[in-house]
C-alpha cells in the first residue's frame, strides 16, 4: 500500500480532514474528505476567546477523524489552526485538547502561510500557462490572498470572512439592505490593503476561489441536488451568477434558505455574510470568471508531507 498522509485544517466555521497518497504525476491521489462546520470561531471577534462549546464540538470532530486515519494507516499529519485560533488567547486550552486526540499539535499558520499553502494546493494541478493566478480563500474570519504563477510574487490575509462579518453586521433575518451594504462596504475597505500588497491583484490572468462560501455558491448556481465536489472543481463562476445567487440568498428568510439545491444546511445561517465578501472582492477587482477550486490549504499542508 502507498504511503498515505493525512492534514486537517481547524478553521473559524469548519474542521475538514483530507487523506491522500501520492500520485502518478508528483500530485496527490485523495482517498477521503471530510467536512463537518463546527464553528469554532462563534463568538470570538468579540470576545477573543475560543467557547467551551465549541472547543467540544471540534474535539468531537478530531476523534472522529483519528478514528478514520486509523482505519486508512495514515503515516504523517499536518493539522493547522487559522483565523480563530489566532484571535483567541485560549487557545492552549484547545491546542492541548486537539494533541491529546489526533497525537499531532495544532500548527497555528499565520495568515501569510495559511496563504501559501492555499496558494500551493489550489494550483497543484493548473497549468502554469494560465498564469499568473489570484488566489483568495475565503475561510469564517479570515480571507488570504496570493499572486503568483510558479512561485508566491505576493500575499496577504485580511479579517473579513462568513462567520466574522455576519456575527458584525447580519442581526436581521433576512439581513437588511443596510445591515448588507455596510458589510460589502467594510470588505472594500480591507481590499484598500489589498490593492496595495497585490498592485498587479486585477490583471491576473486566473482567478481562483477557494473554500465554503464560494464552493457553496457554484453548487447553487449549477442547482446540484447533492453536493457534488468533482462537479464544483473547476467551475467557472461569472460575476452576473454569483450576484444573482447574492440576491437570492439575501433576500430569503433562514428557513427558506436552507431549501435552496446546493447549499449546505449548515451554513445557512452565515453563507449570506461569505457572500457579501464574495461580490465585494469580484466587483473590487473586476472579475468576471472565477475559477471555483476544491483542491486548498488541505491539499498543500498534504503535498508538504511528500516533498
Amino acid at each position: 500500500m502507498a504511503e498515505r498522509v493525512a492534514s486537517i485544517d481547524i478553521g473559524t466555521n469548519s474542521t475538514r480532514l483530507l487523506v491522500a497518497e501520492p500520485g502518478d504525476d508528483g500530485g496527490l491521489r485523495p482517498t477521503e474528505r471530510l467536512m463537518q462546520i463546527t464553528r469554532l470561531g462563534k463568538g470570538v471577534d468579540k470576545t477573543g476567546r475560543l467557547d467551551p462549546e465549541a472547543i467540544e464540538r471540534t474535539v468531537a470532530t478530531l476523534r472522529e477523524y483519528r478514528e478514520v486515519m486509523d482505519r486508512h494507516g495514515v503515516t504523517a499529519v499536518r493539522m493547522s489552526a487559522t483565523s480563530a485560533s489566532r484571535d483567541a488567547v485560549n487557545r492552549d486550552e484547545f491546542f492541548d485538547a486537539a494533541e491529546a486526540v489526533v497525537g499531532t499539535r495544532p500548527e497555528l499558520l499565520s495568515g501569510l502561510d495559511e496563504a501559501r499553502m492555499s496558494f500551493l494546493g489550489a494550483t497543484s494541478d493548473l497549468d502554469a500557462a494560465r498564469g499568473p493566478f489570484l488566489v483568495f480563500d475565503l475561510g469564517g474570519g479570515s480571507t488570504e490572498f496570493v499572486y503568483g504563477t510558479d512561485d508566491i510574487e505576493a500575499s496577504i490575509s485580511v479579517d473579513v470572512g462568513c462567520v466574522r462579518m455576519t456575527e458584525r453586521f447580519l442581526e436581521h433575518d433576512p439581513p437588511l439592505p443596510e445591515e448588507l451594504s455596510a458589510t460589502i462596504s467594510l470588505t472594500d475597505a480591507y481590499l484598500d490593503d489589498v490593492a496595495q500588497a497585490i498592485p498587479d491583484a486585477g490583471a491576473a490572468a486566473t482567478f481562483v476561489g477557494l473554500a465554503g462560501t464560494i464552493t457553496n455558491v457554484a453548487a447553487v448556481e449549477m442547482g446540484l441536488p447533492e453536493y457534488d465536489p468533482d462537479a464544483i472543481h473547476h467551475f467557472v463562476l461569472t460575476r452576473e451568477a454569483a450576484e444573482d445567487v447574492f440576491r437570492t440568498l439575501a433576500t430569503e428568510p433562514h428557513d427558506a434558505r436552507i431549501h435552496n439545491p446546493g447549499l449546505e444546511p449548515a451554513r445557512a445561517d452565515v453563507i449570506v455574510g461569505g457572500t457579501c465578501v464574495l461580490v465585494g472582492i469580484m466587483r473590487r477587482f473586476g472579475i468576471d470568471e472565477l475559477l471555483v477550486s476544491e483542491a486548498d490549504i488541505l491539499d498543500g499542508l498534504a503535498l508538504s508531507l511528500l516533498t
